[in-house]
């Protein structure tokens, strides 16, 4: 073994945890699967991979209608009388005689039957039970096994196609076992007065109980990832805040002139959040403020007049987007705002090669090119500012902290983060500490509120006549579906197969975009969609930010009650950017539960985004409150702000105390162990250093 660096000795006790899921015996497609299922690939993810529910097989005397499991002796296998009749496993259990009922004709499925259930063999079955005359009946049973190879307690985890609870199992197993002891990063004092395991214990305890997991276990992960959180924003404002800034103060010149080009004056919100940046630009230390707006309450009109504020300082400035679709959104506000003002601006992203690259590198380094918008090729180690005043972080939880941070660190920065995701005031806290927050609300004027309607699946061939109206007259419109491929449930609405539908429908005017599809296919797609050469767009949520085409007026979402409330907020408004009246339009599953009809009621009945994510939280329970899978950086795997908001705080305020006495998590044992949490938890610990300086 070679000689470690600083940052793999620190995290050596926690090594194995960070380990690729390439080292678990797994077939390797089964590991794309899982990796797809946990959203990473560190086998600390898989083991955050929380269990929906638990299903109890313990033995236990059948219910009609229950899930029960029992050890039965085979007596005898019984072939189908009839082409369509069953096969049929005859069984001694507890509760009397028992049939395993197994449909199908296939040729193996005797062969596979004598295997299965020899005669006399003792075999422990769980199944759904019922009656049929005197019999009892298990049809096709969920499990079969030797009596002490199912388990009692058996997690059920979120899955995707191609992955099934046997192989998350058998993964989780492996991993469980091999847990190493880690430092406690957790006061003691709160351990004891919880009651809380240690951070192995908790997680064995859910991911591979003996019984039903009391509250404590979640509790304690849960207060782990929220700490992890709080630490992360901490060492953010550290790293910001505490470091010299200087005064960026602008003459307004540029701002008019890009205004004169908007064509519209700004809102009394944006003005309000355009003081608040003036006034932190203009102060000698750094700034570091959220700009949080609803949808289409103009956050990029704000953040460009904050970026020209800067140039008028003499200063640079930068646009970091998560990706390149919107990336080049923003570049096309910005050519044309501060095209206006005769400010040069750029693109720097990883289609932008060769000659083009170097240009933009080299006008940056000398200062010649005063704005540039950008992907991750932002932070890359060749690129290098002449003097970088303000970058601008779009999107910010598609970031890890210290990809934020790589950008002002190369120069003398303020910083402006913004979210086009309305975030409930319970929730700022968990992602934001005390940051200092402007909060954009209402509409840029112009534009005109979204009908919403929730629209029978029945009235499906309406739609389309409807779409052929709004076509004839120049519009367009999306039409969005959940997956991909068709899924395990049969009424899983797909991309693939709704755009073969709608094409033979409408011919070339229909465009597929979607997350599987290579990148140049999918702007392409885009493109089409965005100049009028389509007219209708079939997509999944790679279109919920980042596209803005004035002339779409019909957003059609189907299964609308499987997203999140604030997703479908964020869909909805990916029309009504124009003048036009624009409709939103929500095709639920053919039967809703009352749960889900009242989410959609809200959908229909407001267009405040907050309203919307604090009736998000109530009915989501947090898990996904903002819409949006986050992989373990500043995102909730296990915590939930209902079951477990009154910990906000108390993490918050652990954080300052632990950050006060260790700045760097370096000191102390419990800042030692505290990096090692940083790290399973997704956060870059090159922060720590920073916040020394």
């Amino acid at each position: 073994m070679g000689i470690m660096s600083a940052q793999e000795a620190e995290l050596y006790p926690a090594a194995p945890l960070l380990a690729p899921l390439s080292s678990l015996p797994l077939p390797e497609e089964k590991r794309k699967r899982l990796a797809q299922a946990v959203e990473g690939d560190r086998l600390i993810d898989l083991l955050f991979h929380m269990p929906e529910r638990y299903q109890d097989r313990r033995a236990s005397l059948p219910q009609e209608g229950d899930v029960a499991t029992l050890e039965v002796r085979v007596l005898s296998v019984q072939p189908p009388r009839s082409p369509t009749q069953p096969w049929s496993v005859c069984c001694e259990s507890p509760a009397g005689l028992l049939d395993l009922i197994y449909f199908g004709r296939r040729s193996w499925l005797g062969a596979w039957l004598g295997r299965t259930y020899p005669e006399g063999a003792v075999r422990r079955v769980s199944g759904r039970m019922k009656r049929f005359r005197d019999r009892w009946q298990m049809e096709a049973p969920d499990f079969v096994s030797p009596p002490d190879d199912i388990p009692e307690i058996q997690p059920i985890w979120p899955l995707v196609r191609g992955l099934g609870q046997r192989d998350v199992g058998r993964a989780m197993a492996e991993v469980c076992g091999a847990l190493p002891d880690l430092p406690e990063w957790q006061d003691r004092n709160l351990l004891a007065r919880r009651r809380w395991p240690a951070f192995g214990e908790a997680l064995r305890a859910l991911q591979m109980p003996d019984e039903p997991p009391p509250e404590a276990p979640r509790e304690r992960l849960a207060y782990d990832e929220l700490l992890a959180g709080q630490l992360a924003v901490g060492l953010v404002r550290r790293t910001v805040l505490h470091r010299p800034g200087r005064a960026l103060i602008g003459s307004g010149l540029l701002r008019e002139a890009a205004l004169k080009a908007f064509g519209f004056p700004p809102t009394a919100a944006q003005e309000r959040a355009l003081a608040e940046i003036d006034a932190d630009l203009a102060a000698p230390r750094r700034m570091l403020r959220l700009l949080q707006g609803d949808v289409g309450a103009g956050k990029t009109l704000v953040a460009v007049l904050a970026m020209l504020r800067a140039v008028e300082g003499g200063a640079q400035a930068a646009l970091m987007a998560p990706t390149e679709l919107l990336a080049r959104q923003h570049l096309r506000t910005l050519e044309k705002l501060a095209g206006a003002a005769r400010v040069p601006c750029a693109l720097l992203a990883g289609s932008v090669k060769g000659k083009a690259r170097r240009q933009v590198l080299e006008g940056l380094a000398r200062g010649d090119l005063p704005l540039v918008v950008g992907t991750h090729a932002l932070i890359e180690e060749g690129v290098a500012f002449h003097d970088l005043g303000l970058v601008v972080v779009d999107e910010q939880h598609r970031f890890g902290v210290a990809q934020r941070l790589a950008l002002a660190e190369k120069g003398t920065t303020d910083v402006l983060v913004m979210t086009a995701t309305p975030i409930p005031r319970t929730l700022l806290l968990t992602q934001w500490g005390d940051m200092a927050v402007s909060r954009l609300e209402g509409r840029p004027a112009g534009r005109q509120p979204i009908v919403t309607r929730i629209i029978s699946r029945e009235r499906r061939a309406e739609l389309t006549a409807r779409l052929r109206a709004a076509f004839a007259a120049g519009h367009r419109a999306y039409w969005v579906v959940r997956a991909v491929e068709e899924g395990e449930r049969h009424d899983n609405a797909a991309a693939e197969t709704t755009f073969a539908e709608l094409a033979a429908l409408f011919g070339d005017k229909v465009r597929l975009a979607h997350g599987a599809q290579k990148l140049e296919v999918r702007e392409a797609a885009l493109q089409d969609f965005a100049s009028g050469r389509a007219q209708l767009l079939v997509a999944t949520t790679v279109v919920e930010v980042g596209v803005d085409v004035p002339d779409a007026t019909i957003m059609i979402i189907e299964q609308a009650e499987r997203f999140g409330l604030a997703a479908l907020h964020q869909l909805r408004g990916r029309v009504g950017r124009g003048p036009a009246q624009s409709f939103c339009l929500l095709l639920p599953s053919a039967e809703l539960n009352e749960s889900e009809q009242r989410r959609l009621a809200v959908l229909r009945d407001t267009q405040d985004g907050f309203v919307i994510a604090d009736a998000d939280l109530d009915h989501r329970g947090g898990g996904d409150a903002l819409g949006l899978r986050q992989a373990g950086r500043l995102g909730r795997r296990i915590a939930d702000p209902q079951r477990h908001g009154g910990m906000i705080r108390m993490a918050h305020q652990d954080a300052a105390l632990l950050l006060e006495k260790d700045p760097e998590l370096r000191a102390t044992p419990r800042g030692r162990a505290a990096r090692m949490l940083l790290a399973l938890f997704g956060h870059d610990l090159t922060l720590a250093p920073l916040a020394a300086g």
